[in-house]
């Protein structure tokens, strides 16, 4: 069979056929690889360098390939954090004509971390107990859209920074079933086999002595229980109010807005006699505030930092001398946000060395500066500013965070 080549994006076959696809993943020259950490898989994985993209490359067998990669289309489609699948390449042979496994291509999601390479200086407990409710979020959001993953865990995510939070990815769909919606039985399925494999990665962890002592990695695993029980609950319990009592529906709903979550559709019923008003979110679709920043600013933000960028845009625009709502001689929020994306925000971004940088994007660099401003000025009993916090973190802060930083790869 020749050299296939399927790919989502029509500059990638050109630039995939440049890398060495008659060797084997595990004999491929370093000049073709680029250095970041790699966490556990049960197939060979290699991080490679097509073109100006960083991209990762794992072997398997045909069709399991394939069938992970339109998986993976698929929860791109339903705006799921995951891996993009970039390609498939099959009919590889070495020199002697022998036939190599096929290999299923994804982008490298930038400034992305496995959690064994979290774990190689030891994690305090409450940044574990971080990690695990981005992971609940994550399958409750699989949940919803009526993904079985089949195989949640430590290792099969990647986890970057968001706003003193962080934000899970799932980088392995090769077990996973996308249904219309899933039974309570295959939801629980799913969350038991979550709770054993954290469980039994954290004992790992522990056997190595990368474990906080203070850590029980069982209770970990079960941790995981009953955050997503706790978050499924408030998504989809229904809700019953006194009649004439509407804002208790907007109440509601503004409760899982600040969980990050939009009521996409609902349904609301009165009672036969009048006295009580039902209401069930019939469909809560995640990015709030990641959408709320995108419309304003243009910028595309995790959920936590565009929370956190949103609350600085709207203490900046309250100091402007045309900010007026409800007047319709004021200037629109849209073109405010976008004044202070060009005054503020990328100014500020731009203001950090990039060499410093590490593997925060400008999002997050924002946060930190926010974080760091709102250190000092409680120290000062006064605000300093925003130019004395960028110059005080440039100076003091990121050169001594610089070893622990990894570098971008773009």
């Amino acid at each position: 069979m020749a050299l296939q080549i399927s790919a989502t994006n029509p500059e990638h076959p050109a630039l995939l056929l440049e890398l060495p696809w008659h060797l084997p993943l595990e004999e491929w020259p370093e000049e073709y690889l680029v250095p970041l950490p790699r966490g556990i898989s049960r197939h060979v994985v290699r991080y490679a360098r097509a073109g100006e993209e960083v991209i990762a490359v794992k072997e398997l067998a045909e069709r399991p390939a394939l069938r992970e990669y339109e998986l993976l289309r698929d929860l791109d489609r339903l705006a799921i954090p995951a891996v993009d699948a970039l390609g498939v390449v099959t009919g590889r042979t070495d020199g002697a004509g022998e036939a190599l496994e096929p290999v299923l291509i994804t982008r490298h999601l930038g400034g992305s971390m496995p959690y064994r390479s979290m774990f190689e200086t030891t994690l305090r407990p409450a940044t574990m107990h971080r990690l695990m409710d981005a992971l609940a979020v994550l399958l409750v959001r699989l949940h919803l859209a009526g993904f079985a993953w089949g195989d949640c865990s430590l290792s099969n995510t990647l986890f970057r920074r968001d706003a003193g939070a962080y934000a899970a990815y799932l980088v392995d769909a090769e077990t996973g079933e996308l249904h219309p919606q899933l039974s309570t039985g295959q939801r629980d399925y799913d969350l038991d086999l979550a709770r054993v494999n954290i469980s039994g990665e954290l004992l790992d962890l522990e056997a190595s002595g990368a474990l906080h002592p203070s850590v029980d990695p069982v209770d970990f695993g079960t941790e995981i229980c009953a955050r997503y029980r706790s978050l499924w609950e408030e998504l989809t319990r229904t809700s019953v109010y006194p009649a004439g009592k509407y804002h208790y529906i907007e109440r509601r709903i503004r409760r899982l807005n600040d969980l990050g979550f939009d009521v996409a559709e609902m349904q609301i019923e009165h009672a036969g006699n009048g006295d009580t008003v039902t209401f069930v979110p019939k469909v809560v679709d995640a990015g709030h505030h990641q959408r709320q920043l995108l419309r304003l600013t243009g910028l595309d933000a995790e959920e936590n930092q565009a929370r956190r960028l949103l609350n600085d845009l709207e203490s900046w625009m309250a100091t402007q001398d045309d900010y007026a709502p409800g007047d319709p001689l004021g200037a629109r929020p849209e073109v405010l946000a976008h004044r202070w994306v060009r005054e503020v925000f990328r100014p500020t971004v731009r203001a950090v060395p990039r060499e410093l940088r590490g593997s925060m994007d400008p999002a997050e660099i924002y946060h930190e500066l926010l974080e760091h401003r709102w250190y000092l000025s409680e120290r000062a009993q006064h605000d300093i500013g925003l130019d004395t916090a960028v110059a005080d973190y440039i100076e003091n802060i990121l050169p001594k965070a610089r070893e622990t930083l990894q570098p971008t790869a773009d």
